[in-house]
Parts: C-alpha cells; sequence; structure tokens
C-alpha cells in the first residue's frame, strides 16, 4: 500500500492507495515543518495518524508539504514518519511544490503554478523541479496571490482609490475599520491569512471595473515576474492549482492572454493529481 500524504498549514490530507484506488483517507492537524521539532511532529503523528494506519501494510509513504524545503527539515519529517509506520520501506518528503508540479503535469514537462493564501512557480521536466523563481513572500512578491489580492485591496480601500459605495460596501461587510485592520496585519500573528480572508469581496464584485482592474493587474504581474523568467515559457502550458486561481480562472486566463501565456490546467487541490502520479504505471 502506498501513503500520500498533503500537508498545509491547516490541514493533512493522507490518502492510504491499495492497487490505484482509495482505500482510506484521513484528514490531521496541518503543520510547517520548518515551525516544529522532529519530536513535536513524532508525537502529533503518533496521536493523530498511527491509529488510523494500524494494521494497514504500508510499503512507500509521500509526504508533500510547505516548508519541507531543505536536506534537514525532510528528513526531520521522514523519521517523525518512519517512527509511526515503522514497516514502511520508503519514505519522501518533497515540498508543496513538487506536489503541484507533479499533480498538474504529471511526467510531462510544463510550468506549475500554486495561487492560494501565497503564490509560487517552477519549470518542471516532467521528473524534477529545474527551476524556480523565488516567490519572496507576500511584502516582496507572491504576485497574484490571496495575501497580495488582499493587500491592495485594503490599500485602495483606505486610501480612497475606489469609489465612495465599494468603500463603504466593504468596511461594512467585513466589520472593519482602519484601527482594526492595522492591528490585524501588524500586530497579529499571520497577517497574510487575513489579508486572503477577504478576498471573496473581490469576487462577488469582479463586475467593477475598478476590482478587475486590481485583480487582472496583480495576475499580469504574477506572469511578468515571475512565469516569463523562465525559458521557453511561451511554448509550454501553464498550470495551476489554488483557490485564487481557481475562482478567478476567467481573469487569470485574460491576464495570460495579454502576458503571451498559455493557461492549461487549473485544479483546487492537488490530490486526485497525487493519486494519478503515484499509481501511474
Amino acid at each position: 500500500m502506498i501513503l500520500v500524504a498533503d500537508c498545509g498549514s491547516t490541514k493533512i490530507d493522507w490518502c492510504l492507495l491499495n492497487n490505484g484506488k482509495v482505500e482510506k483517507q484521513v484528514f490531521t492537524l496541518g503543520m510547517n515543518a520548518v515551525m516544529l521539532t522532529e519530536e513535536e511532529m513524532r508525537t502529533r503523528l503518533a496521536d493523530e495518524l498511527a491509529p488510523e494506519m494500524a494494521g494497514y501494510p504500508i510499503e512507500e509513504v509521500y509526504f508533500y508539504g510547505a516548508g519541507c524545503i531543505s536536506p534537514e527539515v525532510c528528513g526531520n519529517v521522514a523519521r517523525a514518519i518512519q517512527a509511526n509506520i515503522p514497516d514502511t520501506k520508503i519514505v519522501e518528503v518533497h515540498t508543496d511544490l513538487l506536489a503541484a508540479a507533479r499533480a498538474l503535469c504529471g511526467r510531462t514537462p510544463g510550468i506549475a503554478c500554486i495561487m492560494g493564501t501565497g503564490s509560487n512557480s517552477c519549470y518542471y521536466d516532467g521528473e524534477k523541479i529545474c527551476d524556480n523563481v523565488s516567490p519572496l513572500g507576500y511584502i516582496l512578491g507572491d504576485e497574484g496571490s490571496g495575501a497580495v489580492l488582499g493587500k491592495l485591496l485594503i490599500g485602495d480601500v483606505l486610501k480612497n482609490q475606489l469609489p465612495k459605495d465599494l468603500c463603504e460596501k466593504f468596511l461594512q461587510q467585513y466589520e472593519l475599520d482602519r484601527m482594526t485592520i492595522i492591528r490585524r496585519v501588524y500586530k497579529e500573528p499571520q497577517g497574510n491569512r487575513f489579508l486572503a480572508s477577504i478576498t471573496p469581496f473581490l469576487i462577488q464584485n469582479i463586475d467593477r471595473p475598478e476590482i478587475h482592474a486590481l485583480v487582472l493587474n496583480s495576475f499580469k504581474a504574477f506572469f511578468v515576474r515571475n512565469i516569463q523568467q523562465y525559458k521557453n515559457y511561451s511554448e509550454l502550458s501553464v498550470n495551476f492549482i489554488g483557490s485564487i486561481a481557481y475562482y478567478y480562472r476567467e481573469v487569470l486566463e485574460e491576464a495570460a492572454a495579454q502576458c503571451g501565456c498559455t493557461v492549461g490546467s487549473i485544479i483546487k487541490s492537488p490530490m486526485e493529481g497525487l493519486i494519478k502520479f503515484h499509481t501511474a504505471i
């Protein structure tokens, strides 16, 4: 049996595969491997995962997660998994970006992107990630992401760059004022999540030209500052995973066309593609 994990900060989606079919699916508390010690991860998996997998002959584990960006961190995760599934023969730990590439492109070369709370991209040769433009996070980069779209929206509201009715509608809908926003962004943890949480306002009002332009320009910045840095980008499909790409597909395709790019697959989450990747003969 094969166990595949898609790990985010909120939850981990574990799929146990038996001869290409889903035998069992389990959700456990999410974790960022950079923020936790090996012992903390081991304890958490012992409490939440091990009881669910007891009795299953798991031979291979493929774990994909944000924060799995160095051999040290990946080693910590692998040992924590091995401690709780001791009979497994293979434990591989990879980044969420490789999960996106494998889920979107399979074993075919292409450009794979994540566009959710944050954004990222890579050139994938069908086996491995060969090039990656650093996303730099929502302060310096992450163009097109939920956090950046939220940041742009709030900036335009507080600096009166949108029509008065839109500004008032936004503040009333989310029960926000200037000081509350400043506190949520600068003083409370995970300001990026707060910023991303207000993006539904954009899709609800996407027919307003000012909102459409805000989203379109952010997506165009993503293509210019990231995708156009890859060799032969115009000859490859640009594929996306994540809620922002999924819900804003029409505007994303409009931005791509204006930047000489072709959008391929867009999926909300990677697990379906990962199942296909790991069960394909």
